[in-house]
């Protein structure tokens, strides 16, 4: 059996994986990353690139032409394809930045050896330093555990649903987190009737109440239908020809050989310190796999953090700072922590608003619903932005500058914004 010593060993190559091997082999390290699939992960190929093309098409349908019966012109065939060639663009974008000097791309399963060694299509590789970054997956509900035909509804996770070459006449959705949302929004927009059932009593959980409940109220008024605080035992009673599944992901930790490495791991993902090092020297775990937070860019920043730790580097990347966005119609988004979460850490804190109706920008691109919440503690300090309406999550990444050199309000108040923009709903809101 053929064995490969290498610096660096990633298993798996979505948004995580294959920034982190190119950080890697610009600081020197040989690095040999594993991908079973397809390039780019879930991110790429089942989430954020392929939801986003259809939120882009979606948008484009708010004013959509007519036939003349007065329905809705919508190639959804051209949707599919134009989703389908920018995820092909894509991945061969990341193939390229795979074959640049000191990667060497691995294609198929990896399998855990022991604490140092994996072994792939039959070879070993061993590294002193080992990276899992193996992703997640659509949890499934016991009244729906697989996908497919159930008593005459098909029931899909997003990744079947991004598959579809056709709009599902009714849609139902069982969840209304972030994918959830997206899919309503889009699909609402591409003709479909949507529903959407949720156990909580409100939609997207870990966002600012108001804000969720300001943007559910706003998707209802274009047709979607929200049934709150409603636990689903069957699919036949949703009354749908489809059902989409987004109650949540799992951390992919089976069938990896993980037991063979004394890694303390549960289904809820593999535990790391704040460096990513789980309890098995020379071993990491960055991105969804490790469960701390199920979001694309914050796989990329965990690996950056994992190569600085084993080259003995250091860096100011706050995690505490994570900036979010669900690409609705209009957008949320938010950074820092709600204001439910500070009354119940028992922190002082000052609420100021923003209206982008109030806004010049906004009125000129008929985007007047929309609301900003800024919360700062008694000396002024930036603590968190929440916001819905468009552009949402571009305003907030302004706040996430902010927030990371600890500014306060003053330091905005001096901050000079364009005229007209949409981001002048922060400076106005201060003045």
């Amino acid at each position: 059996m053929i064995m490969t010593h290498i610096d660096l060993i990633i298993i798996g190559a979505g948004p995580g994986g294959y920034s982190t091997a190119t950080y890697a082999a610009k600081h020197g390290l040989k690095v040999a990353i594993v991908e079973k699939e397809h390039l780019g992960g879930t991110c790429l190929n089942a989430g954020c690139i392929p939801t986003k093309c259809y939120v882009h098409d979606a948008e484009l349908l708010r004013n959509p032409l007519l036939d003349e019966q007065g329905v809705k012109k919508i190639d959804f065939k051209r949707i599919v394809e134009r989703k389908n060639n920018v995820i092909l663009q894509l991945r061969g974008a990341i193939e390229t930045l795979m074959s640049q000097p000191g990667i060497t791309l691995v294609r198929g399963k990896a399998e855990f050896v022991d604490s140092k060694t994996i072994e792939v299509n039959g070879e070993q590789y061993s590294a002193d330093n080992i990276i899992i970054a193996t992703g997640s997956h659509s949890k499934m509900p016991p009244f729906a555990p697989k996908v497919g035909l159930t008593s005459g509804v098909n029931v899909v996770t997003s990744t079947e649903l991004l598959n579809l070459d056709y709009v599902p006449k009714r849609l139902a959705i069982v969840g209304a987190g972030v994918i959830g949302m997206e899919f309503a929004s889009a699909f609402a927009a591409f003709g479909s009737e949507v529903n959407v059932y949720e156990f909580l009593k409100e939609c997207l959980p870990p966002m600012d109440k108001d804000i969720a409940k300001r943007l559910r109220k706003t998707l209802e008024k274009r047709g979607i239908n929200f049934h709150m605080k409603y636990s689903v035992n069957n699919v036949e009673e949703l009354n749908a020809d489809t059902v989409l599944i987004a109650t949540g992901r799992a951390a992919n930790v089976d069938g990896i050989g993980l037991e063979k490495t004394g890694i303390e791991y549960s289904q809820k993902g593999i535990a790391v310190d704040d460096n990513m090092k789980t309890n098995v020297e020379g071993i990491y775990a960055i991105g969804d796999v490790n469960g701390r937070m199920m979001l694309a860019h914050a796989a990329e920043w965990q690996g950056k953090r994992a190569v600085n730790s084993i080259l003995g580097l250091s860096d100011n990347i706050r995690f505490d700072i994570m900036p979010s966005a669900v690409f609705t119609y209009p957008e949320a988004a938010s950074v820092g922590p709600t204001e439910e979460t500070l009354k119940a850490q028992g922190k002082a804190y000052k609420t100021t608003k923003g209206f982008y109706r109030a806004n010049g920008k906004a009125l000129t691109m008929e985007e007047t619903e929309g609301m900003m919440k800024l919360l700062t503690d008694d000396n002024g300090k930036i603590l968190a932005c929440h916001i819905f309406g468009a552009h949402s999550a571009d305003i907030v990444q302004e706040v996430a500058v902010l927030m990371n050199e600890d500014a306060t309000v003053d330091t905005l108040r001096d901050i000079i914004h364009i005229h007209p923009t949409l981001s002048e709903v922060l400076s106005d809101a201060v003045r």
